[in-house]
């Protein structure tokens, strides 16, 4: 007990102070986005490390959203990332009650084949795919931008082994009760894995977010871009246009709603990747 405790003693403050450094670029970029460009212009350090920003001002982030077609791209960006989001959640979660509750012959092959789908990097499927879109008719469309990203092997894994964890008697007394499949599925099931669930949610949703190259050779229309490729569009004459802290506002931006996602999350990352919350 004594020596747990002398440990976390010695432990916290060295992850306080590990956790302030992984701040300090994220500080630093939101107090650069908040001062006049012009004081940014003749130096980025004008107070202690550049965290405080004096002057004070928002004229950057409203500059930000008056410049061709940011809203139109973080719009896009919301539409692609809840829908995937969405989407993910209910395949993952009926593949997982699949392969956990359900005896179907060759079962383990297939459920062996989805984890397969790990090794294989999405580059090597960006031809067959684009060509099959093409053919479709799809780019430049938000199907073409969520369809591809919607078999997600580690989804299914995450919600096979929560299914797994959770007690056979439960299963057996609702099906007592005449509960058939759907019931049992719809009604226990996915409550109790509501961790997991959000859990998933969460990481599908920063993936999606912060997806760049699919969007890149998809969408080709300037009014199709994420937010990702339409402020990286912009990026190479930006910082000499528009001056240093609309490219930070630009990074806050595209940065804001992963971080408040989290924030308001976190509990249930931490009990999912746990996967106690279910049992």
């Amino acid at each position: 007990m004594v020596g747990s405790r002398g440990r976390d003693r010695v432990l916290m403050p060295l992850l306080t102070v590990l956790a302030v450094l992984w701040l300090v670029p994220v500080l630093w970029m939101l107090s650069m986005s908040l001062q006049p460009n012009e004081l940014l212009a003749r130096t980025t350090s004008n107070t202690f490390l550049g965290l405080i920003p004096i002057p004070f001002t928002f004229h950057n982030f409203i500059r930000l959203f008056t410049l061709g077609l940011t809203p139109r791209w973080f719009l896009n960006s919301m539409i692609v990332s809840i829908g995937m989001t969405v989407l993910v959640l209910a395949l993952s979660s009926m593949a997982g009650f699949a392969f956990a509750r359900i005896r179907f012959r060759g079962r383990n092959l297939v459920f062996a084949l989805v984890l397969a789908g790990l090794v294989i990097p999405e580059q090597a499927v960006f031809i067959p795919l684009y060509t099959m879109f093409a053919d479709w008719h799809w780019h430049n469309t938000y199907q073409a931008l969520i369809a591809p990203r919607l078999a997600v092997p580690i989804g299914v894994f995450l919600m096979t082994q929560f299914f797994r964890g959770i007690p056979s008697y439960i299963e057996e007394a609702a099906q007592l009760d005449g509960a058939n499949r759907w019931t049992l599925f719809t009604r226990i099931m996915l409550p109790l894995s509501v961790p997991a669930l959000t859990t998933l949610a969460i990481l599908t949703f920063l993936y999606a977010w912060n997806d760049y190259l699919w969007p890149l050779v998809s969408a080709n229309h300037k009014e199709m871009f994420t937010i990702t490729v339409g402020l990286a569009s912009i990026q190479s004459n930006f910082a000499q246009s528009e001056g240093l802290g609309r490219v930070m506002a630009s990074g806050v931006m595209a940065s804001l709603p992963m971080i408040l996602l989290f924030l308001v999350f976190q509990r249930y990352v931490v009990r999912g990747i746990a996967m106690g919350g279910g049992k």
